[in-house]
């Protein structure tokens, strides 16, 4: 358990029952009646407490005594203590969604959080890789195959086949687009978190082909993520069922549990065949029950991992650094740049609203100039 998880477990241990009470309905609500995601809760949860713990130690002995003043003398405290404009808009929104649940629960004589102003947030948006960019990086795997059948030795990623016993050595680690922490002499994500172990292995491969199974499965993985932009969490939680093969889609359960059906392309398509036939059988061990992706103990990929793999692969191909969210971004520019429809991309992407999808559009302004240049007049 992380330290904030601890501080949290202990702040809301400390609240007085009733606001405990309060906290622990929230939380059964969303996902319960909201169908949030277990994330999703735990981030509602942490900012609620915070602002209870806050109103607790301002006299509030239930939730019907969290005015207007409460929040905002919370949200002023935390800007004191050096929050970030994304951190207060985001908590000032947890506030006003705990609000109006209290309110319709009957626990506030108001709706107080209606009235919370915040701040707009700076989204930051990640880095976009090139067209060449993004194909350099999903075949950066097959490099090692192919250096490795020159030179007449076994493929190698710096310690793959050792990949969940422990930390990488001699590594340069940097943080990615979503925080998590890249290695970048370790393509394959040394530190896999998967339980079990390679006794577990229903096929008892030998750890001579686990290198090169796991090489196939970062190429399936990188190609799964660039051809249909889907949430690291949503490739990682991918079953073999979810693939139809014969029409080249996926089913994909997003946020919020809602069900999409995402296309992929041909080169995707001979990965996930690599990986099937000669990666998975390899790394498939009694507790990989029906996952899609594998970590080198057999077990699902952890999203964490998936996270150092696209970190690794591209510091070793000399790219910018890249996270699974950056070839979701690159992928929906690279679809709006070859003149897709922003509501096609919507749909692909899984956003409930246009206006997250829009987002991505800041970068394709080369495709408005191209249009301008070869319909105006006077271009």
């Amino acid at each position: 358990m992380s330290g904030a998880a601890r501080g949290t477990r202990a702040l809301h241990a400390a609240l007085p029952p009733p606001l405990r009470d309060a906290v622990d309905d929230f939380a059964d609500h969303l996902a319960g009646v909201r169908n949030r995601s277990a994330h999703t809760v735990r981030a509602y949860v942490t900012d609620v407490v915070s602002l209870l713990d806050h109103a607790a130690r301002m006299g509030c002995a239930d939730v019907s005594a969290v005015d207007l003043a409460v929040l905002r003398s919370w949200l002023a405290r935390l800007r004191t203590t050096g929050a970030a404009r994304s951190s207060l808009a985001r908590r000032a929104a947890s506030a006003r969604v705990f609000s109006a649940w209290a309110h319709r629960s009957g626990r506030s004589p108001s709706d107080v959080g209606a009235l919370l102003a915040s701040p707009r947030a700076h989204r930051e948006l990640p880095g976009v890789l090139r067209a060449d960019q993004a194909a350099a990086l999903v075949e950066a795997p097959g490099r090692f195959v192919d250096d490795a059948a020159s030179q007449g030795r076994r493929p190698s990623v710096g310690g793959a086949a050792a990949a969940d016993g422990g930390a990488a050595t001699g590594s340069r680690t940097g943080r990615d687009a979503d925080g998590a922490t890249a290695d970048a002499t370790d393509p394959a994500g040394a530190g896999d978190t998967d339980l079990g172990s390679a006794d577990d292995r229903t096929d008892g491969g030998a750890a001579d082909g686990v290198d090169e199974a796991v090489l196939l499965r970062d190429r399936a993985l990188l190609e799964l993520l660039y051809a249909t932009g889907v949430r690291v969490s949503e490739a990682c939680g991918l079953d073999l069922a979810d693939v139809d093969h014969a029409r080249r889609v996926i089913r994909v359960l997003g946020k919020g549990g809602r069900e999409r059906v995402v296309p992929y392309g041909a080169p995707a398509q001979r990965a996930f065949d690599d990986w099937l036939r000669h990666g998975r059988p390899t790394l498939a061990a009694r507790h990989s029950a029906n996952a899609l992706l594998l970590g080198a103990r057999g077990g699902r990929l952890n999203p964490t991992t998936a996270r150092r793999i696209v970190g690794g692969y591209a510091a070793a191909a000399g790219l910018p650094r890249t996270s699974p969210h950056g070839l979701r971004h690159s992928a929906a520019t690279h679809l709006l740049e070859g003149g897709a429809d922003l509501r096609a991309v919507q749909e692909l992407l899984g956003h409930s609203s246009l206006a997250s999808t829009q987002i991505y559009t800041h970068v394709s302004v080369e495709r408005l100039r191209s249009a301008y240049r070869q319909a105006h007049p006077r271009a």
